[in-house]
């Protein structure tokens, strides 16, 4: 068994899409109508799918399950991010790792975070 898909529940796919996409250099793969939507890695397709389903209710308390991604530069990431759309969180730090959470523009919590 291996991971295929991670899936945002979200108001609207395509608008978040948009978001997505350019925050981490994500192609549309599949579009069922605007109702679900799959994002692909073009460059590597071993890379487990992102997928926006849209459902009715919004977005309450903390998410249960959210992305962590990790890079070399994180403030400049997280400026990159927060010109595409999300919102600064708080910064946190435990022995070896420095992380800030972020939210998507509909709310969804992801972190970003550096090793040292």
């Amino acid at each position: 068994m291996k991971l295929n898909m991670v899936t945002i529940d979200c108001a609207d796919p395509r608008s978040l899409a948009e978001f997505w996409t350019k925050a981490l250099d994500l192609e549309v793969g599949f579009d069922a109508d605007g109702w679900f939507m799959q994002l692909r890695a073009p460059a590597d397709p071993t890379q487990p799918y992102l997928g926006l389903q849209k459902v009715p209710e919004e977005r309450a308390g903390k998410n249960r399950v959210h992305l962590d991604f990790s890079t070399a530069d994180r403030e400049a990431e997280i400026d990159r991010l927060v010109a595409l759309g999300a919102t600064r969180g708080a910064d946190h730090t435990v022995p070896g790792l420095t992380w800030t959470v972020l939210q998507d523009p509909e709310g969804n919590e992801f972190c970003v975070g550096t090793a040292h």
